[in-house]
């Protein structure tokens, strides 16, 4: 069982296998973005995508982070991946977006590599009442249970 009576989610640890853990520590979970690369959707580099119920909650400079395609890494990820803040990883990618480069790019390319096993040590999901300091998943979590009410 995936969910608990209630419909939410039971907490990683419990609902993960250990082939799911391993895959998630190592991000082999996001390989199949490859794809999405190769088909032009996305590019190697740029601002990792978020959840499209946040589109509507952006700030106008926020959502120049859009301004450019979706990355398997970035900017961010280099910086703290998903223990940043809200607020300090959408100024990241605006900052990212700012300073588009090939050579920005190679940069974040090459510091990924390097800092994969860096990168391996990140937790099975994000704890987001601790990173979302805008609020972004409280109003999408309110909104999804009283969608009347928003």
């Amino acid at each position: 069982m995936l969910s608990t009576p209630g419909g939410n989610l039971l907490p990683d640890p419990e609902r993960l296998t250990p082939l799911g853990s391993f895959l998630r520590r190592w991000s082999l979970d996001e390989l199949p973005q490859l794809w999405n690369v190769l088909k032009g959707d996305m590019s190697l580099v740029g601002p990792r995508p978020l959840l499209m119920e946040y589109l509507e909650k952006y700030t106008p400079e926020q959502a120049r982070r859009h301004d450019v395609k979706p990355g398997l890494t970035g900017w961010a990820q280099l910086h703290g991946r998903q223990d940043l803040l809200f607020s300090k990883r959408l100024r990241m990618d605006v900052w990212y977006v700012e300073h588009q480069s090939f050579v920005l790019d190679l940069k974040v390319i090459l510091l990924t590599l390097l800092n994969l096993h860096k990168l391996s040590a990140v937790g099975a999901s994000p704890d987001t009442g601790k990173t979302d300091d805008l609020g972004l998943f409280a109003l999408i979590r309110k909104q999804k249970s009283n969608p009347d009410r928003i």
